[in-house]
C-alpha cells in the first residue's frame, strides 16, 4: 500500500495510487453521471401516482435536486479524492462514521441490481420478446448481474464505454418515445388533462418523496473515481451541472408521455413506462383492445423489440455506472482501515477493485434468489420491496454526506474552492439543511410509510401509503425493510471493527513503517 497523500495539507484516505489509471475525460464523466441519474426503473412508479407526481417532480427538483448538485459540485472541486463520498464523510466526521455509511451505501447497489433492476429488465423482456418461465427467470437474472460484474472488473479504458453506450441508449429511447407520443397524440388522441389533477396534496407529497428523491440521486458517483479523472476540479463540477439539466428533461418528458397516453387505471408501478411504450408503438402497427390489452403487429412489433432492447441496456448500464463508483469507494474504505484490507486491493493489471466487484455480484445474486422465493414469484411485490430497501440504504449515506459541506468549510477554510455553492456561508447552510431535511423525511416514509398522514388536515390513514402490492400487510412490509436495514448497519459496524483490528495488528508488527496517524 502506498503512503497517504495530502491535498493542500488535508490528510487523504489511504489507497494504492500507483495502481490507479487515469483515463476519464469530460465526456466520460458526463455519460457516467447521465447513466447514474436517469434510472428508468422509477418512471413507471412516478407515472402511476398520477398528474400530481409531475407537480412534485418540479417542486422537489428545486428543493432537493439543485441544492444536492451544488453541494456535490463544491465538494468534488475542493476534495477531488478517490472514494468521493467516503473521503468527504471521513474528513468531516472520522473513519468510523464514514465506514458504516459507505458500507450501507455500497450494499445498496447489489440490493438494487438484484432486487429491482433485474425484475424490470425481465418484465420488459417478457412483455416485448418472450416469457421467462421457471428456471429461465433465474438464468436471465444471473446473466444480467454477472455481465455487469464483468464490466466493473475490466480496465477503466474499456469499462468507460459501458456508460457511454447506456447514455446514448437513453437519449435514443426516450427521444424516440417522446416523438412517438406526439405522433400518437395526433393520430389516436390523448388523455384529457385538468389543472385540478396537478394540484399538490400533502398525502401525495409523503407518498412521492422517496421515489422522486431516489430518481434525483447519483451526482456523487463520478467523484468516487476522482483521481482517475483528468482535471477533476473542473471536469466533475461541469459534468454535474450539465448532466443535471439533461437528466431532469429526460425524466420529466417520458413521465409526461405516460400520463398523456395511458388512462390512470392502466398505469402500474412496475410496468408504467413499458405499458406506455407498447400503447404508443401501436401507431406503427397494432391496437389497444377495449380492456386495455395492447397487441403490437408488423412494424410496431419490431419497434417494440428494439425499444425493449434499449430499455434493458439502459437498466443494465444504470447498475454498472453505480457499481463503478460504489465499488471504488468501498475499496478505498477497506484500504483505509474501515473494512477488511483484502477487499481494498486494486488489480495490478487493470487498476480496478475486482475483489469487491465479485463480492457485489455474489450479494446481488443472493438478493435476486431470496426475493423471488420470498415473494413466491410476485414480481410486483418483489419490485416494491427491493426498490424501497435500495432507496432507504442510499439515504443512510446521504444523511451523513450533506452535512459535510459546512463542516468541511469550517475545518479547511484555507483550501482553494474552484466552485462554491452560491450565497456564501448562508447559501451553503441552506443547501445542506434543506437536502438533509428532505432525506430524513424520505427515510421516515420508507421505514414507516404514511408517517404524517392526517397532519395539516390531510385525509386517510397511514396504511394507505403502503405499496399496492403490500396493501393490508403492514408488518410484512416492515420485515422486508427494517430487518435487512438493521442487518446491513450491523455489517457496517463489523467492517469498521475488522479494519481497526487489522490496522492495530499491522502497527504492532511494523510500527516503524507506518505513518504516525496509523500508529496512533
Amino acid at each position: 500500500m502506498s503512503e497517504p497523500v495530502t491535498l493542500d495539507g488535508t490528510d487523504a484516505p489511504r489507497v494504492n495510487r500507483r495502481r490507479l489509471r487515469r483515463g476519464l475525460g469530460k465526456f466520460d464523466v458526463f455519460f457516467l453521471l447521465l447513466c447514474s441519474l436517469v434510472g428508468l426503473d422509477t418512471i413507471g412508479s412516478l407515472a402511476a401516482a398520477g398528474h400530481e407526481a409531475f407537480t412534485w417532480l418540479f417542486i422537489l427538483s428545486l428543493l432537493f435536486f439543485v441544492p444536492y448538485g451544488l453541494i456535490v459540485a463544491e465538494l468534488s472541486a475542493t476534495f477531488p479524492l478517490e472514494g468521493g463520498l467516503y473521503s468527504w464523510i471521513r474528513l468531516a466526521f472520522g473513519r468510523s462514521v464514514a465506514g458504516v455509511a459507505q458500507l450501507v451505501y455500497w450494499l445498496s447497489n447489489p440490493v438494487w441490481v438484484g432486487g429491482t433492476l433485474c425484475v424490470v429488465a425481465m418484465t420488459t423482456f417478457e412483455k416485448f420478446v418472450h416469457p421467462l418461465p421457471g428456471v429461465w427467470t433465474y438464468l436471465a437474472g444471473l446473466v444480467f448481474i454477472w455481465a455487469g460484474v464483468l464490466c466493473t472488473c475490466v480496465s477503466l479504458k474499456v469499462g468507460r464505454w459501458v456508460p457511454a453506450v447506456g447514455a446514448v441508449a437513453r437519449m435514443v429511447l426516450l427521444g424516440f418515445f417522446f416523438i412517438s407520443t406526439v405522433i400518437y397524440g395526433f393520430a389516436r388522441g390523448t388523455q384529457p388533462l385538468s389543472l385540478a389533477e396537478f394540484r399538490p396534496t400533502y398525502f401525495g407529497f409523503i407518498a412521492l418523496v422517496p421515489l422522486i428523491v431516489f430518481t434525483f440521486v447519483g451526482f456523487e458517483v463520478s467523484s468516487s473515481a476522482a483521481e482517475e479523472i483528468d482535471n477533476p476540479r473542473r471536469t466533475i463540477p461541469l459534468g454535474v451541472l450539465r448532466s443535471g439539466l439533461m437528466s431532469f428533461l429526460m425524466v420529466a418528458a417520458p413521465i409526461a408521455g405516460v400520463l398523456l397516453v395511458l388512462p390512470a387505471e392502466q398505469v402500474s408501478s412496475l410496468g408504467g413506462f413499458i405499458d406506455a411504450c407498447k400503447a404508443v408503438f401501436t401507431v406503427y402497427g397494432g391496437q389497444v383492445g377495449a380492456d386495455g390489452t395492447v397487441q403490437l403487429t408488423g412494424f410496431g412489433a419490431a419497434v417494440g423489440v428494439l425499444a425493449a432492447v434499449g430499455l434493458i441496456v439502459a437498466l443494465f448500464t444504470s447498475g454498472v455506472a453505480w457499481a463503478m463508483g460504489e465499488n471504488r469507494a468501498q475499496a478505498v474504505a477497506c484500504s483505509d482501515g474501515t473494512g477488511p484490507g483484502y477487499f481494498g486491493v486494486l488489480s495490478a493489471k487493470r487498476g480496478t477493485p475486482v475483489r469487491i466487484s465479485l463480492l457485489s455480484g455474489v450479494l446481488a445474486t443472493v438478493v435476486m434468489v431470496a426475493a423471488l422465493n420470498f415473494t413466491a414469484g410476485d414480481t410486483g411485490k418483489y419490485f416494491s420491496a427491493g426498490l424501497n430497501l435500495a432507496i432507504s440504504m442510499t439515504m443512510v449515506a446521504y444523511l451523513t454526506v450533506f452535512p459535510t459541506l459546512p463542516v468541511l468549510r469550517r475545518k479547511f477554510p484555507e483550501l482553494a474552492r474552484p466552485f462554491v455553492v452560491p450565497g456564501g456561508r448562508l447559501g451553503g447552510y441552506v443547501a445542506s439543511v434543506l437536502s438533509t431535511a428532505i432525506v430524513a423525511f424520505t427515510m421516515c416514509q420508507l421505514v414507516w410509510p404514511g408517517v404524517g398522514t392526517g397532519w395539516f388536515g390531510s385525509a386517510g390513514v397511514p396504511d394507505d401509503a403502503l405499496p399496492d402490492s403490500f396493501a393490508g400487510q403492514r408488518w410484512t412490509y416492515e420485515l422486508t425493510q427494517l430487518v435487512p436495514l438493521l442487518v446491513f448497519l450491523g455489517i457496517g459496524v463489523v467492517f469498521v471493527l475488522v479494519g481497526r483490528w487489522e490496522t492495530r495488528r499491522a502497527a504492532e508488527q511494523l510500527p516503524e513503517q507506518l505513518p504516525e496517524r496509523v500508529r496512533g
